[in-house]
């Protein structure tokens, strides 16, 4: 069996040779010292994106079969990007940047976590109007970024991620990249502004839900037009934290839960049954909206301080609810003893079927590259 056979063949219950050791890809960071450890060379952590050439030379080396992030999609973000400019420079050397979504953030060098959000310029109907709305728009060329050669059926992203051909005996999995339904919207509008709106303006909050999932759908159905087969389909959100969502769920499901129903809907007319989230957090509180609108495996299930894990959503949810995930990576800046002991934990989840073990996040700068490497010796031993 190849890698993409036995990807399927777990989340879909089947028999198969041996579990696939996946990954979710790693920081710059992460990358930059493992270069200048001498374990890759600078050129791969220059040009490492996922699912591209590099990033299955690294995790070939690692150890891993492919990374979970291995998807393709149509541009359906701000077109054109907002420009990127200093705002002010700060007398303790940090700068307040605007970034491509619209948020002001503090950047300084040598400082290599989340950027602090201190203002958006999305407040209200205004900036919605002559800023974003006519960003937002469908347009054929959204699939150029994407350069879509249908009478070859190749898929490249300009930016150096991923290449494929189109073939019968495709080795990996490959995912079609459906958007993003709130995740992009809390981006723009940042948790207060969001919060806000919701009861300033809830009109103009329907308006923008309505014209991201509009975008979202079109950008899906374009790539499908193109006559490319895929194997999962694939949302990105990112709104929940370590204590739950950033979004009330009531408002969550009534207003964003048929647009999931109308993309997987669509996914399914082109026979794809497996459609994964991407959303960091506890997210407990929103799996009934995704699960009951066709969203049916959840990622990258991060343990965090929440202990977050397959085993309690399969007893409520059942076989229908898959997972990828749900390994906890900080082990990789421990032991050896620290890895055994995860990949003991993971055996009763993988026993349940329909969960796919990766890294809950990308690995980050304090993972040591020997972890990663006997962390994939052990899946072997002890999955394969």
């Amino acid at each position: 069996m190849n890698h993409r056979e036995r990807a399927l063949a777990v989340l879909n219950y089947q028999p198969c040779d041996r579990l696939p050791i996946v990954h979710f890809g790693y920081w710059d960071e992460t990358l930059e010292k493992w270069a200048r450890e001498g374990h890759i060379s600078l050129r791969a952590a220059d040009r490492w994106r996922d699912g591209n050439y590099y990033d299955r030379l690294v995790g070939e080396k690692l150890g891993f079969d492919f990374n979970w992030y291995s998807t393709f999609g149509a541009d359906v973000g701000l077109r054109p990007a907002i420009r990127k400019r200093t705002v002010e420079q700060m007398p303790d050397g940090s700068r307040h940047v605007l970034d491509r979504n619209g948020a002001i953030v503090v950047e300084k060098d040598g400082v290599v976590s989340i950027p602090a959000e201190i203002d958006h310029i999305l407040k209200g109907r205004e900036a919605w109007e002559s800023v974003f709305k006519p960003r937002l728009q469908w347009r054929a060329e959204r699939l150029h970024r994407a350069k879509v050669r249908t009478e070859q059926k190749v898929l490249y992203f300009e930016e150096g991620g991923l290449l494929a051909l189109e073939t019968p005996d495709r080795a990996l999995p490959l995912g079609l990249h459906c958007g993003s339904l709130m995740g992009n919207i809390r981006n723009w509008l940042g948790l207060v502004g969001l919060s806000y709106l919701t009861a300033d303006d809830p009109l103009l909050l329907d308006e923008m839900i309505e014209m991201v999932a509009e975008l979202s759908y079109q950008g899906a159905k374009a790539v499908l037009e193109q006559g490319l087969s895929f194997d999962f389909g694939h949302f990105w959100e990112d709104i929940c934290y370590r204590s739950g969502p950033l979004i009330n769920p009531r408002l969550f499901r009534a207003k964003v839960g048929p647009h999931y129903r109308r993309i997987t809907e669509l996914l399914s007319q082109h026979g794809i049954r497996i459609v994964s989230l991407d959303c960091d957090g506890k997210i407990d509180a929103l799996i009934p909206t995704w699960f009951d609108n066709g969203v049916n495996t959840m990622f990258p299930i991060e343990v965090g301080v929440w202990n977050a894990s397959i085993a309690p959503w399969r007893e409520k949810y059942g076989r229908e609810l898959r997972g990828v995930g749900g390994m906890d990576k900080r082990v990789f800046a421990r032991d050896y003893a620290a890895v055994d002991a995860e990949v003991e934990r993971l055996r009763p989840l993988v026993a349940l079927g329909g969960f796919i073990p990766c890294p809950d996040h990308r690995v980050a700068p304090d993972g040591k590259w020997e972890n990663v490497q006997y962390y994939c010796e052990r899946m072997r031993q002890a999955f394969g």
